[in-house]
């Protein structure tokens, strides 16, 4: 998921029939003059693809044996699924494996900065940036609208640098964070003792218990259970028993977010496949929100709130399911 332009002006959401929005809040340091917002994002690398795909095997068989090699690696580079098996054989195993080992090294360092207040990020990263901010405000909303958080018990699957587990805690939320990268975990940790070391004035935040954990492998009992942006990592075979297995940790409230699986998305991610650049390192996957409606029914949970947040470059479903 990723982005760069101005945020709508509002984000809506449904609530049973009724229709209700929650206005954009961005923090002064976040503001930044709007960039001018397009139907898709300018592909200028388009062309590229227009000339492999205008080669072939007369083509191929003129030119010198070093040039194929050459051109079969630029034609590699064109086929996702090639690339998701040769970053699966290097780390050793699958999505889980490749998901671990790039948010322990170069993913790290580069979703820090996104995440965090750095000014060394280009547009696109800021974008994402604000993108997923908008996210956590709307979590935050949808959880404070309905009275205090203080003594709330939430698990937080997925938690990166702590963007959602350190707000909640200033609430007054019990929180219990993890994430599959030890990495992030530790950041989410050192950021959580800067910025509760000192109280909001009505009382002391508890410290959130982090833990570095896949998805599969938490377990207790919360009022509330957050994912928010790890779904794009699973397929939706996958997806669907994480789906169930949260929802069986939660007793009164999941909230999930993730990327649609709508034709334009489908097709901007299908482009973008085909030009990997250094910073698409891991899979993504699309859900419809029916399959994750669907999922969420088999294990006897509902839909009550819908949203989606959209910047140029950053997409996000977040859906609010109680027990039906």
């Amino acid at each position: 998921m990723a982005y760069s332009a101005a945020l709508p002006s509002h984000i809506p959401f449904l609530t049973n029939s009724r229709f209700s929005t929650f206005p954009p809040k961005l923090s002064n340091k976040h503001k930044t003059t709007p960039f001018k917002t397009t139907a898709i994002p300018p592909l200028s690398t388009a062309a590229s693809f227009t000339d492999l795909s205008a080669v072939n095997g007369t083509t191929i068989a003129l030119i010198g044996g070093g040039s194929v090699a050459a051109l079969a690696a630029v034609l590699s580079l064109t086929d996702p699924e090639r690339r998701r098996r040769l970053q699966a054989e290097e780390v050793g195993g699958g999505d889980k494996e490749v998901v671990r080992n790039y948010f322990n090294n170069s993913g790290f360092q580069r979703w820090k900065k996104i995440y965090g207040e750095t000014d060394d990020v280009n547009k696109v990263q800021l974008d994402i940036r604000l993108g997923h901010s908008k996210t956590v405000e709307n979590v935050m909303k949808m959880l404070t609208d309905e009275g205090s958080l203080k003594g709330v018990t939430v698990c937080d699957a997925g938690c990166g640098t702590g963007c959602l587990a350190i707000p909640l805690a200033k609430e007054g939320a019990v929180v219990s964070a993890s994430d599959i990268s030890a990495a992030m975990v530790a950041e989410a940790e050192k950021q959580a003792k800067e910025q509760l070391a000192v109280g909001n004035g009505d009382f002391a935040p508890v410290m959130p218990k982090f833990d570095v954990k896949d998805l599969e492998s938490l377990d207790g009992k919360y009022d509330t259970v957050v994912c928010l942006d790890v779904l794009i990592h699973y397929p939706q075979s996958k997806a669907d028993g994480m789906i169930a297995h949260l929802a069986s940790l939660a007793e009164n409230r999941l909230i999930l977010s993730f990327a649609p699986k709508t034709f334009y998305y489908d097709l901007l991610k299908r482009i973008g496949e085909l030009f990997p650049g250094p910073s698409k390192a891991t899979r993504a996957y699309l859900h419809a929100e029916a399959d994750v409606e669907r999922a969420l029914n088999k294990v006897g949970w509902k839909i009550r709130k819908r949203g989606l947040t959209t910047t140029q470059f950053y997409f996000a479903r977040l859906v609010e399911a109680v027990p039906a």
